[in-house]
């Protein structure tokens, strides 16, 4: 039997494999306001399925474009992003990505993220560290704000009076910087690589983050919700940092506001 990684693997290659080749020849159709789907995602997620199945025909798979998928099983489940940056992929805008997780029982074992424009591939093994490529990955040493290169997370229809836009404001008032690039995987992705050096989001799914999450993990940074309680792919509110000193400023100032 293969093991959980090599699937993993080979299931986001495939998906990824998929996407270039809808490239330029896919229609359009909205999920939601600022939020939409392609073939290509639909497409991507039958070849990740296939993949896994095949090797795992009894494990579940809850996939974001396949609502069949989301009754629960098997104590070991497949949290899957065909397409993670919609928007950016619909705009050929090159940063996207394919996000891939196992879970058993709340714990995740496995993770793959492809980004097919970078030719890059972040892999994490539970207990096992984090590679990009091949080669191990950790985590910046940034240690404040004000020397951190973080990330933000919006939703889709963001309002002015959000707490998301507060937050960005307290935050780029302070940071070195501060990005937004329309794939929650890939910015998990980036700060287990050390380029960013946090990131926060209010409104996600699991497929959106489940892979990340152990990528950062493995990497050795920390994550959280949002409110410093303990990460949870059911309620999936976040904060992500390199280092506790650096996630305890950015913890302060997104809860700022709060009594």
């Amino acid at each position: 039997m293969p093991s959980y990684i090599e699937v993993c693997e080979q299931a986001a290659r495939a998906g990824a494999a998929v996407l270039v080749d809808w490239v330029g020849r896919f229609k359009i159709r909205e999920k939601g306001p600022a939020d939409l789907v392609t073939e290509a995602d639909l497409a991507a997620q039958e070849a990740i399925k296939v993949v896994i199945l095949t090797a795992f025909p009894d494990h579940d798979v809850l996939g974001e474009e396949d609502q069949a998928f989301q009754e629960r099983k098997s104590e070991f489940r497949w949290v899957v992003d065909p397409l993670d940056g919609t928007t950016n992929y619909a705009h050929a805008v090159p940063h996207y990505c394919v996000s891939i997780a196992l879970e058993h029982q709340g714990n995740l074992l496995a993770a793959t993220i492809i980004d097919p424009n970078a030719n890059e591939c972040y892999l994490a093994s539970a207990g096992e560290g984090a590679y990009l490529n091949g080669e191990p990955m950790r985590v910046s040493t940034a240690s404040s704000v004000t020397q951190a290169l973080v990330a933000c997370g919006f939703p889709p229809n963001v309002r002015r009076s959000d707490r998301e836009i507060q937050d960005f404001i307290r935050v780029l008032a302070v940071a070195q910087g501060i990005r937004r690039t329309g794939s929650a995987a890939l910015n998990l992705a980036y700060v287990a690589a050390g380029r960013f050096d946090g990131f926060w989001a209010r409104e996600t799914k699991s497929w959106d983050v489940a892979a990340g999450a152990l990528l950062v993990k493995e990497a050795g940074g920390i994550m959280t919700g949002i409110d410093g309680t303990a990460f949870s792919l059911d309620r999936p509110q976040f904060l992500a940092a390199a280092t506790l000193p650096l996630h305890q400023e950015m913890l302060k100032l997104i809860n700022a506001d709060l009594p």
